[in-house]
């Protein structure tokens, strides 16, 4: 099996030379994916470090299995992966019906919703985004216990600790 370690240095190869909507290098993102999963084990900071790596890259399931990825890990990073033709919607129902899959895709939405991040955004991108990844919380987080949400966002994205408590 694959060590944290070693499921980053591949994280960090796959996605190289790739920056985010604000310019920061990709992996940055997936990275504080990862940290926010770790406190529920190494096999969610791995999905967390791949979540984006099919999607994204020229990386396939198959090539993660061959490349010694844990089967369940590889099994998160294909259900929090957009497939051409399903709308977003359906896609996020998918997810919250896979306890695992759906804090992955929590704590990808976190990082996303961050406020420093938004703000290198042009304001009607920076709206678009806010309300879809506004939208997405209204299915996921339902989905999961309060706490490992709460777990999560310590981590990735504390400004929306008030939005948890008053939901």
């Amino acid at each position: 099996m694959k060590t944290l370690a070693e499921v980053d240095e591949l994280a960090d190869r796959a996605h190289a030379g790739q920056v985010d909507k604000a310019g920061v290098p990709y992996v940055a993102h997936v990275r504080a994916v990862a940290a926010g999963l770790e406190p529920f084990g190494p096999h969610l900071a791995m999905a967390g470090l791949l979540h984006d790596v099919i999607e994204d890259t020229g990386w396939t399931a198959e090539r993660l299995r061959a490349a010694g990825i844990p089967a369940r890990v590889v099994a998160l990073v294909e259900a929090v992966t957009h497939h051409p033709g399903t709308a977003y919607e359906e896609k996020l129902r998918r997810i919250a019906e896979d306890p695992d899959a759906t804090l992955v895709k929590i704590a990808d939405n976190a990082h996303n919703s961050r406020a420093d991040r938004a703000a290198a955004l042009p304001p009607a991108q920076r709206e678009r985004l806010a309300a879809k990844y506004r939208a997405a919380r209204a299915v996921l987080w339902p989905a999961a216990d309060p706490g490992d949400i709460a777990t999560i966002l310590r981590v990735v994205n504390p400004g929306l600790l008030r939005e948890l408590t008053t939901r």
